[in-house]
């Protein structure tokens, strides 16, 4: 394979095509992001936030232009595009402002007779391996918080979102990022391993499937190199008996469409007590099923396509093998027979363990609709996963569901009376199966740092 060809998942039709590197320019380019590195890492840290402000200004100046190509290669709504781009924005924003503090060093008292300095150090080149599902946001996500601590950056995108890597490029260079600091990695597997390999590369992040996660962590623990993972999961929602049904309904149906349904933090398990199940059910599965799908750059459609025909295929052989097993389709769950990759909005009823629906991770529009007893009933399916990294509360009674998520739910974020998307100024990450290592809020700066003691008797 010379080149990529990226596909228009709404037209089917090719966008453009990106020619491949071959393996000395990829050992050049990491090279490259060494000797960036070796300068990079002697700029004070206010003198990088500039750099990251300007990349801030830079994403918004280039606001449309990066929608539409969003848009293009892996089909959200283009007003989601637009988010997104405004989210990354903030990011910089927040890292500018507060990278430097969170940088500065600690002083502490080790005893009577010694104090103690931790200093923070950029270790190198962080290689980031990067998903489709939301091209610049993954990406700003790691970049720049590697970028503020002082270390160079390497980017392998998902190839069907290539043309965003290489735009994304271009932003950071037009904001004034030192040549070879960052760059977009057009390459294979193969290639990509040698990469991890290459003894210029201090530490790997990886945004993928728990399946990707598993190989690329063996790879780096084989050249004992560090990871952050951020892996995929089945988020459970719980509705309580007190929860505002109009607004649980409105809460869900975000949680589970939002970015076309292809999220890791995205709604997917929908746990609900007995109490409001039947109610909840009946509205749940009536705005589900008014829903529309078309033109992503369309103000009156709900969602666009799915990224990729595979994508689709995996899907729907996942919600056929639920229903084989039990489940019962409340509404959507037909291929349609249309140009674009779409999948209408599915809700899926008589969800048990054993069933795709309950023990993986369908990252589409497919909703697992699943009844609870009481509250404890709710929380123990929702803990019945091998993922961890998001849930959701809704009730009416907030200190209580705040009580249930910090005691109780098995996942690194949990989100009360609002679906999830990432905030910038607190950590995002996963337990079990979802991953480890935490990004944003600060955390981010340092999982790729040098933590280091320095005990100075007095």
């Amino acid at each position: 394979m010379n080149a990529i060809v990226t596909i228009n998942p709404y037209t089917e039709k090719p966008i453009t095509h990106h020619k491949m590197m071959n393996d000395f320019e990829v050992a050049q380019a990491v090279e490259e992001c060494h000797t960036a590195f070796l300068k990079w890492r002697e700029e004070t840290p206010e003198a990088r936030a500039k750099i990251i402000s300007k990349i801030g200004k830079a994403l918004l100046k280039n606001e449309d232009k990066l929608a539409k190509l969003i848009t293009d290669e892996m089909g959200k709504l283009l007003s989601q595009s637009h988010q997104e781009v405004q989210l990354c924005a903030g990011i910089c924003d927040w890292t500018a402002q507060n990278g430097p503090g969170q940088l500065e060093d600690e002083k502490r008292d080790v005893d009577s007779e010694t104090r103690g300095v931790i200093t923070y150090s950029p270790i190198g080149v962080i290689y980031g391996i990067q998903p489709w599902n939301y091209p610049t946001y993954q990406v700003i996500r790691y970049s720049i918080s590697n970028l503020m601590a002082g270390n160079g950056v390497l980017l392998k995108h998902a190839s069907c979102v290539t043309g965003t890597g290489q735009l994304l490029a271009q932003i950071y260079s037009e904001a004034g990022l030192p040549d070879g600091l960052f760059t977009s990695l057009i390459i294979s597997h193969e290639q990509s391993d040698a990469v991890i390999r290459n003894e210029r590369v201090r530490g790997v992040t990886l945004t993928g499937s728990s399946e990707a996660g598993r190989y690329v962590a063996e790879k780096c623990a084989s050249v004992l190199k560090k990871t952050v993972l951020e892996l995929g999961s089945n988020d459970a929602y719980i509705v309580l008996a007190d929860a505002d049904l109009e607004k649980a309904v409105e809460i869900c149906v975000q949680g589970r469409v939002y970015n076309n349904g292809e999220t890791c933090i995205a709604a997917k398990r929908f746990i609900v007590v007995d109490e409001i199940y039947d109610d909840f059910k009946a509205a749940f599965v009536k705005a589900m099923s008014n829903l529309t799908v078309g033109d992503p750059t369309k103000d009156d459609v709900d969602m666009g396509p799915m990224a990729r025909k595979d994508l689709r295929e995996t899907l729907h052989k996942q919600v056929k093998d639920s229903v084989a097993a039990g489940a019962k389709i409340l509404c959507g769950g037909k291929m349609p027979d249309r140009r674009g990759y779409f999948y209408p909005a599915t809700v899926l009823g008589n969800v048990l363990p054993g069933q795709p629906a309950y023990d993986d991770e369908l990252f589409d529009p497919v909703a697992s609709l699943i009844h609870a007893e009481n509250a404890n009933d709710a929380m123990r399916i929702a803990n019945d996963s091998r993922f961890g990294l998001g849930g959701g509360i809704i009730s009416e009674d907030v200190d209580g569901a705040v009580k249930l998520a910090s005691e109780h739910f098995d996942t690194g974020m949990v989100f009360i009376n609002r679906f999830g998307l990432a905030v910038p100024n607190m950590p995002f990450g996963g337990v079990k199966d979802s991953g480890n290592g935490r990004e944003h809020g600060g955390f981010g700066l340092k999982e790729f740092m040098n933590i280091k003691s320095v005990i100075i008797q007095k």
